[in-house]
């Protein structure tokens, strides 16, 4: 018996020396050496760039002449992290559309009402232990549809009542994603273990202590209608800070009429999301919402890409109203993402797409939205940080701004219930637009809309966190979109 444990006990220091290494066993004189590990060198991520920690002064410093509103302003530092060098644009929003309806394809095909070929859904690994269905995204979809494809095909699309064309039924464009709440879960008074909740040993441990939580949950009833719900719910485990949500996804392309009463925008209403002419243009009509939904799935489409990896990568979001200022202002914290204080060079060629003037949108060469990086970049390589659509931000709206917030990371967060008083969904817009004039257009300049409302002159780009803060290399975008 002895031998046994001692031979077991000689293979167990064998495995660990051959997993973490023999730095001890090897003698390092009892001194303390550290543990080493392999870094992770995180990849460039395609369009976006480097914008490095550092501090400004946000807010307006000077009392605003044209409506003489008070900004708050206050020294804050942010951490750097990667941002989209140019806002969303339609082509890039179409393959998030494109993505969600091949998966409710892909799930129909499965689908024993449909044909049922369950190699469009893997529900069993090798060994025919069942797993977590997913889709399988390696099985093409079928080119030459039999009867019960082309109806699972059709399904997806409905018959336009004037022309008769086929069009993708907007209404099913439906994602859902899961969101892990880890700075909920992290406070001390959610914590399991009622003896966590406090630090102050003076105060006896009520082990009944019962600890009320909210979780966001939604699903699709009988009816195909989205419900969602917010669960005031006693903490049971760490699961209770998962949020599901379900989003409608397609833009609301009736924005351009609904936005401007009294004027013949259809043509836009009917072509600016479809039709390809305007595909490097900013996606518009897309709500608060909305924008979150493409966020955690372009997390989703990158995740599948990296293996491994994919576990020191942090997930794409909207930036903070911090953030989106820092970047604006650029290196040299300016007013505009410029170097003066002019908004045309003297040769009278606008460095943004605004309204210059009252009632003529065309002075500076746009009517509506532009093209996006036509426009000179900014010192952080950024395009159209002011004017073409203003976008949204991670930040609840407040008239205190910054002065609620923190001076390090600074964000003011909160995701409102649909049971909220619907002032409590308003957020932080940045930026200004294409129908704004020129003090809207400052980087400092604030404004909100309501999280559910889609506007045609509201966009949105993403952020990431950098998976390793201490090291700051820059590195490249996408190639310059200047023209």
């Amino acid at each position: 018996m002895k031998r046994l444990t001692i031979g077991f006990c000689a293979m167990a220091v064998l495995m660990l020396t051959s997993c973490f290494g023999s730095k001890v066993a090897s003698g390092n004189g009892g001194e303390l050496t550290g543990s080493g590990g392999r870094a992770f060198s995180e990849p460039a991520p395609y369009g976006m760039v480097l914008v490095k920690r550092g501090h400004l002064k946000m807010g307006l410093e000077q009392q605003d002449s044209l409506w003489g509103k008070q900004t708050p302003v206050r020294d804050i530092s942010v951490d750097g992290f990667w941002i989209d060098d140019t806002e969303i644009t339609n082509s890039e929003y179409r393959q998030f559309v494109n993505y969600v309806r091949d998966s409710i394809l892909r799930e129909r095909l499965a689908d024993p009402n449909y044909g049922g070929d369950e190699t469009y859904k893997i529900e069993e690994d090798k060994n025919g232990e069942p797993i977590k269905p997913h889709l399988n995204w390696k099985k093409a979809l079928p080119r030459k549809p039999n009867e019960d494809e082309l109806r699972a095909i059709e399904s997806l699309y409905v018959t336009n009542p004037v022309t008769g064309e086929k069009m993708l039924d907007a209404s099913q464009m439906n994602y859902k994603y899961e969101i892990y709440d880890y700075t909920t879960a992290a406070l001390r008074r959610n914590r399991l273990n009622p003896e966590e909740r406090n630090l102050n040993t003076d105060i006896p441990v009520d082990e009944n202590e019962k600890v009320w939580i909210s979780k966001d949950t939604a699903y699709i009833n009988d009816e195909g209608k989205i419900i969602r719900e917010t669960l005031n719910r006693e903490l049971s485990g760490p699961w209770d800070f998962l949020n599901t949500y379900i989003i409608n996804i397609y833009p609301d392309t009736t924005c351009w009429v609904n936005d401007f009463p009294n004027a013949d925008n259809e043509v836009y209403m009917r072509n600016y999301f479809s039709n390809s002419s305007y595909n490097d243009y900013p996606v518009v009509g897309v709500t608060w919402e909305q924008a979150n939904a493409f966020c955690a799935w372009r997390t989703e489409y990158l995740l599948k890409g990296l293996g491994p990896a994919a576990r020191f990568v942090q997930r794409y979001r909207l930036p903070t109203e911090a953030e989106w200022e820092y970047a604006a202002r650029g290196k040299d914290g300016t007013e505009f993402p410029w170097e003066n204080e002019d908004v045309a060079n003297g040769k009278g060629c606008f460095y943004a797409n605004f309204k210059p003037d009252d009632g003529n949108y065309t002075k500076d060469g746009n009517l509506i939205t532009s093209k996006v990086g036509i426009y000179s970049a900014n010192s952080n390589g950024l395009y159209d940080m002011a004017g073409n659509v203003a976008e949204w931000t991670s930040t609840i709206f407040t008239e205190a701004g910054v002065d609620a917030m923190n001076d390090v990371n600074p964000q003011l967060k909160y995701n409102a219930a649909k049971e909220d008083p619907y002032r409590l969904k308003k957020k932080s817009v940045r930026g200004g637009s294409w129908k704004d004039p020129e003090s809207y257009i400052r980087s400092a300049w604030r404004s909100s809309e309501f999280q559910n409302q889609p506007r045609s002159y509201i966009g949105f780009r993403c952020v990431r966190s950098l998976a390793n803060t201490v090291s700051e290399k820059t590195r490249p975008g996408k190639t310059s979109k200047k023209k």
